[in-house]
């Protein structure tokens, strides 16, 4: 009888997905505030994570996740590059309930990560994130990993962090 054969990842084969319309949810002309999200993927020691995959999914400026149509998919995929750095161009999303704060869905898949994981992306110095009863069952201390830093105007920075100090809090979906 044989031993056992070490632990190997598969993959990751995102680089050769056709990843039609890539890094956008929403195209120039749509309802809302245009908004680009970008950032880095770091694992656990701190280094880039240059083959991840994040998908982010939202609702439109009216805060509806049933109002796709051409200018606006709600949804995107984009790759990370050898910088570890992902960019997804869409508009900021509204609120889905009097007591839910803005948010984008992020999801990551890379290299020995076996299942997806999945987090939420809040708008900075959105009034809402006070009330918001997802955000309020994470810890006080790692809120700031799922609320996004403004850059410049229109652009917002959204860096994950796979693991160790600094971790982004993902959801047990």
């Amino acid at each position: 009888m044989a031993g056992l054969t070490p632990f190997q990842t598969v993959g990751p084969y995102f680089a050769i997905l056709p990843l039609e319309g890539e890094g956008f949810a929403a195209a120039p002309g749509a309802v809302g505030r245009p908004i680009v999200i970008e950032g880095t993927v770091r694992d656990g020691a701190g280094a880039v994570v240059p083959d991840a995959l994040i998908e982010s999914w939202q609702a439109n400026s009216e805060g509806r996740y049933d109002a796709c149509n051409e200018s606006f998919r709600g949804f995107a995929r984009a790759m990370t590059d050898a910088s570890g750095r992902y960019e997804v161009r869409t508009i900021a999303p509204g609120s889905i309930g009097t007591d839910h704060a803005p948010h984008v869905l992020i999801s990551v898949l890379a290299r020995g990560v076996l299942t997806r994981l999945v987090s939420r992306m809040y708008l900075p110095g959105e009034p809402a994130n006070g009330t918001d009863p997802i955000l309020a069952l994470v810890p006080e201390s790692r809120r700031a990993t799922l609320i996004a830093v403004t850059e410049s105007p229109g652009r917002l920075r959204f860096d994950i962090v796979l693991q160790g100090s600094g971790e982004t809090v993902f959801f047990d979906v």
